[in-house]
């Protein structure tokens, strides 16, 4: 989880920023059935705190529950992630999985290239 070299990469310019956590699962089943998942996505905001941001800071982003991630149709929580990321007003974009992010290369590849323009980290932590 927390590891040293993460730690070195956050900067004061990240922390004075929000910190943005989005949860999301696939469908209405997978948010009835999976309440670990949602649990564990939630628990990141810990994270957040643990590598400098204040409770108050992490925005959580969790209007996409039970929306697919393969296009940004019917995906509001995505749409304000992208804002807050394209503003400045995000330091960091956590996630659970890149796939909770997005499934659609375009729409990746798209929050990719507006966290490097915005000097925005994102942190994703991968289930094994």
């Amino acid at each position: 989880m927390f590891n040293e070299m993460s730690h070195r990469k956050v900067t004061e310019s990240h922390l004075k920023r929000e910190a943005c956590l989005y949860i999301r699962q696939s469908s209405m089943k997978q948010v009835l059935d999976n309440h670990e998942s949602t649990l564990r996505q939630y628990n990141f905001k810990e994270e957040a705190i643990r590598l400098g941001w204040k409770a108050e800071q992490v925005v959580i982003i969790d209007t996409d529950q039970g929306h697919s991630g393969a296009a940004k149709v019917n995906r509001d929580g995505f749409r304000e992630l992208v804002s807050q990321v394209s503003m400045g007003k995000a330091g960091i974009v956590m996630g659970l999985e890149v796939s909770r992010l997005a499934r659609n290369n375009a729409d990746w590849h798209n929050l990719l290239e507006l966290c490097a323009f915005s000097d925005t980290l994102i942190y994703v932590m991968s289930i094994v």
